[in-house]
């Protein structure tokens, strides 16, 4: 029984994994087919994505996931009737395919459960329409244009959903065959059994790992998920790595022979010991009667004779001793640098193993972006270079999410929409180029669009709202010392906050992805110039080259990558400009601050030596030099976490375990950049009298007609410490505002008497009332609900299907 689980379980994994191949090929194959301009060029988009569908049906029939299968069933239908020319590909028939990808990957992410009510009505329901798609698309082509094409039939529909679509067992399934004549299985369809052949468990040919897939049809390899346990290698890589694994017991061999040699030695020690504490005695009464050795007494003379034996045999012992030593330090040597030869070299192969090209982090982008656009009813291609280049899968782990903002913020803030790019004279369609570049140990993305780039009046207000520095300050800003501030959390110059922008957050998270993986992140913008966003990666995360410090009696590593260079410098060398201490390289004059006091090590307060030692520090464009006790050396570095309890510790990005046990700091460049030059050091503010309980309670309004929704949302509020007071429409809420305080109003959109944006206009008409936050909750979720919240002067717009209480509470503290 246990054999039979631990099977079944190895089968869904390998369904899984190559089931994410097929989807994928659908996805980005559906993309490639909506661009096509050619007849031949739609035709072979078709036949791929006929194909990916077919095998993932196949797949899916295999493991009873009947559910997959159903969607597989009516989306290669409709890719059948395409290839016969039935089905005239329409913007609205690409929606409702794309529709089904979606949900096949919901539904692959379950595997291993039971689907959900809400999944199994999902499911039925874009079934049936995919089959209503096919059977009108089907019926116009045939039928004149004045004719109306014919409702799908009740029983064309059932055809389509097969019993099983709520995942029942394999064994009972009875799929409906395929439209049209099944195609010849290829490389992409191997681990697919022929139509007709029984529905048996058996696992797919498809290894799970090791080897790539022998046809490039099914699209690139996708990124495993982070903390998937099964990744796929390319064989070369493999094979590699194990040759110098076999390698390895050649060392394993020969310090066995060193630890042998070595007790050899003890023994021999052990000989001479027993030697010696047979004449200690004699060398004792020696000692005693040093006198007598002139002229020794008849008893004596035996002892005498018995150091004089014993002192000719330990100059043998001693030489010989001192030649087995010299030996074993030279085949020490030897072996280290055999050893450490072998090391660097599997290290090397190991990390080629864990580099996958940039494609299979980028290959669900263009399905973003045709998302993304059309959601906000802009018109945007999106362009990749150089996806080729491979990087560490870690870093690839952590730089989705980043990748995925900049898209976001650039489509969301930087492309304009169609009209106005053409009142511009720029083209309708806006363009968002993703380019990855080597650049010399480091990967460099460049992130760029031709939209209306970052205003620096819009920039400088949203400072200026967010209240982090003094307005004085802000207004003396330039431009281009405006431009990284976009990068601090809580700056947003959106108009209004959505479920998508306008948090503040997105930039803010880029930056702290980035330097957690030891690069830096830059921008450059200007008006109606577009927006570019430089990323500099390492290619590696598990080992880099260090620069050890000493400071007092700690010692410390610098990331070699940041590191400039070493100096040394004269006390006289120093100079102080605006009470800073500086010192000047080549023609560059650089801040110089002690390393020691930066990280608030405790240490006596004492002048400058004469002579000293700097490492010169580069991170963000920004250089400074810090004194240290002694620069100890270079050497390559093992970066260890500080584990979840010291997740994020300032100045410290981890550490390393040095040669001789000792463990080290490893310094965190960014964090140590901003703490030198005054930066993210905790500021401690007077509580006010009372404590917090005396700070006033805000007070919110929130506009509601369904009662369910109304006491849902009051709770929420109350439980976070506002006040709350409720309103039955817009009518009630406006009679409320004038006649009381309110921070915020918290209101739903589709209510009787007066709606949502009605109220909401009306309060930015009311002069006392003008400036007051207003978050719409609402179910209407289109772009143009948006955009009619946006005009009637909305500071929040918040869709009920996608709700969430943190999302609520954050929006509020954020306004009030």
């Amino acid at each position: 029984m246990e054999r039979d689980e631990a099977f079944q379980k190895h089968l869904l994994e390998t369904f899984k994994l190559e089931a994410a191949e097929h989807l994928q090929g659908i996805t980005s194959g559906l993309i490639e087919l909506e661009r096509s301009g050619s007849a031949e060029q739609r035709a072979e988009r078709v036949e791929v994505v006929f194909r990916e569908s077919h095998s993932l049906k196949g797949a899916a029939r295999s493991v009873g996931r009947g559910d997959v299968e159903s969607i597989c069933q009516a989306m290669e239908g409709i890719f059948s009737a395409m290839k016969r020319g039935e089905v005239t590909p329409a913007p609205d028939l690409y929606d409702l395919l794309q529709r089904g990808a979606d949900l096949l990957g919901r539904l692959l992410e379950s595997v291993g459960r039971d689907a959900s009510e809400d999944e199994k009505s999902s499911l039925r329901e874009l079934v049936r329409a995919l089959v209503a798609a096919r059977t009108e698309k089907s019926a116009a082509a045939r039928q004149p244009a004045s004719s109306a094409p014919p409702e799908p039939s009740s029983q064309a529909v059932a055809a389509e959903v097969p019993p099983q679509a709520t995942q029942e067992p394999a064994a009972q399934a009875a799929p409906a065959p395929s439209p049209g004549p099944a195609p010849q299985p290829g490389p992409a369809a191997a681990s697919v059994r022929q139509e007709g052949e029984p529905a048996l468990p058996t696992p797919p040919k498809r290894p799970t790992a090791t080897r790539e897939p022998a046809s490039a049809a099914s699209g690139p390899r996708p990124l495993p998920p982070a903390g998937a346990e099964t990744v796929r290698v390319s064989w070369s890589k493999l094979s590699a790595v194990l040759l110098l694994s076999e390698e390895m017991l050649s060392a394993k061999l020969s310090a066995r022979q060193r630890a042998l040699q070595m007790r050899d030695l003890r023994t021999s020690f052990a000989a001479w010991k027993k030697q010696w504490n047979k004449v200690s005695p004699d060398l004792q009464k020696l000692a005693v009667s040093p006198h007598e050795v002139k002229e020794p007494a008849p008893e004596k003379s035996y002892d005498l004779r018995r150091m004089a034996d014993f002192l000719s045999w330990n100059s043998a012992f001693v030489t010989t001793l001192e030649s087995r030593l010299a030996g074993q330090a030279k085949a020490a040597e030897h072996d280290s640098r055999w050893l450490g030869g072998m090391v660097d070299n599997l290290l090397a192969e190991v990390k080629k193993a864990m580099m996958f090209p940039f494609s299979s982090l980028l290959e669900a982008f263009p399905k973003i972006v045709r998302d993304l656009s059309r959601d906000s009813g802009k018109e945007v291609s999106l362009e990749i270079r150089g996806e080729e280049i491979e990087i560490d899968r870690r870093i690839l782990d952590e730089m989705k999410d980043p990748l995925i903002h900049l898209v976001r913020n650039s489509i969301d803030h930087g492309i304009e929409n169609p009209q106005e790019r053409e009142v511009k004279g720029k083209p309708r369609r806006g363009r968002i180029t993703i380019q990855i570049a080597p650049r010399d140990d480091k990967a460099e993305i460049v992130v760029s669009d031709d939209g209306a780039g970052i205003s620096p009046s819009q920039l400088r207000s949203a400072l200026l709202k967010l209240g982090t520095l003094p307005p004085e300050k802000v207004h003396s800003l330039s431009d281009g010392e405006l431009l990284p501030f976009v990068f601090q959390s809580g700056l947003s110059t959106s108009p209004i906050i959505t479920d998508v922008s306008g948090h503040g957050l997105g930039l803010a998270i880029v930056k702290e992805k980035v330097e957690k993986m030891g690069g830096t992140v830059s921008l450059e913008s200007g008006p109606q110039r577009g927006t570019l966003f430089r990323l500099v990666l390492p290619l590696s995360v598990a080992t880099f080259r260090g620069i050890l410090v000493r400071v007092a009696d700690r010692t410390f590593v610098l990331p070699a990558t940041h590191v400039e260079r070493a100096v040394r410098l004269k006390r006289e060398e120093i100079k102080t400009v605006q009470n800073r201490e500086t010192v000047t390289l080549g023609d560059t004059v650089v801040s110089l601050e002690r390393l020691g006091a930066v990280l608030e090590l405790p240490a006596p307060v004492t002048e400058l030596p004469e002579q000293l030692q700097a490492v010169v520090v580069s991170a963000a464009e920004q250089i400074i030099a810090f004194q240290v006790d002694e620069v100890l050396g270079e050497q390559e570095v093992l970066l260890k976490s500080l584990g979840p309890q010291l997740a994020r510790v300032r100045n410290i990005a981890g550490a390393t375990v040095l040669g001789s046990g000792k463990v080290a700091p490893i310094l965190n460049i960014p964090d140590l950049m901003k703490s030198a030059s005054g930066e993210g050091k905790g500021r401690v503010t007077a509580a006010p009298p009372g404590g917090a309980a005396a700070a006033p309670r805000r007070r919110v309004l929130v506009v509601e007609d369904s009662i369910t929704s109304r006491t849902l949302l009051k709770n929420i509020l109350e439980s976070a410490g506002y006040g709350v007071t409720t309103a039955v429409d817009g009518i009630d809420a406006f009679t409320q505002l004038k006649s009381g305080q309110f921070d915020v109003v918290v209101s739903d959109v589709d209510m009787p008497r007066m709606n949502g944006f009605d109220l909401t206009a009306r309060i930015r008409k009311d002069p006392g009332l003008a400036e007051l936050p207003v978050v719409l909750v609402t179910a209407l979720g289109s772009r143009e609900d948006r955009e009619r919240g946006i005009d009637a002067g909305a500071n929040a717009y918040i869709v009920k299907s996608s709700f969430d209480q943190s999302n609520l509470l954050e929006v509020v503290k954020r306004l009030c």
